[in-house]
């Protein structure tokens, strides 16, 4: 492989292997110089209260469709190579692993940029819901404002 990898995206219920997905990703193309990642997490506090587990529902197909576009988004931005995300659905406890997001590129400032576009517009634009399970009861998780204002550095740029 000496170009472009296609954009990988999948919704799963079990864990994945950072470090076997990571290779995977960059296998055999010798002009990847960068990969940059981002592992998010479940938490086991927000907002003020302990989460006992937060379960995760997509929307199938539409999920897939939107993350993908998403990706391509940053391709036409910045010359990347190739981009994963792996997001998690179902049942989930804290110190778990959610979401992966993956960039390979020639050079380390274009793969951190990609990978933070793509991590920024999929927590606001990929259709998730998230419920939370605390002490209190279950509980809708809404958008962060700062997620959202997070986006405004990309529609500046």
């Amino acid at each position: 492989m000496s170009g472009a990898a296609p954009n990988q995206v999948r919704i799963q219920e079990w864990d994945f292997n950072l470090t076997a997905e990571l290779a995977k990703l960059r296998a055999d193309n010798p002009k990847v110089g960068a990969v940059v990642s981002f592992v998010g997490t479940v938490r086991d506090l927000n907002e003020g209260a302990e989460v006992a587990q937060m379960e995760l529902e997509h929307y199938p197909g539409m999920t897939e469709q939107s993350i993908g576009a998403i990706i391509e988004q940053a391709k036409q931005r910045w010359p990347i190579y190739g981009a994963l995300v792996i997001h998690r659905v179902g049942p989930l406890q804290p110190l778990e692993q959610i979401v992966l997001v993956a960039v390979t590129s020639a050079h380390r400032g274009e793969a951190f940029a990609a990978c933070e576009f793509i991590i920024d517009f999929l927590k606001t634009e990929a259709p998730f819901w998230k419920k939370e399970h605390t002490p209190d009861g279950a509980r809708w998780v809404d958008a962060r404002v700062s997620d959202e204002a997070a986006l405004e550095k990309w529609n500046a740029a």
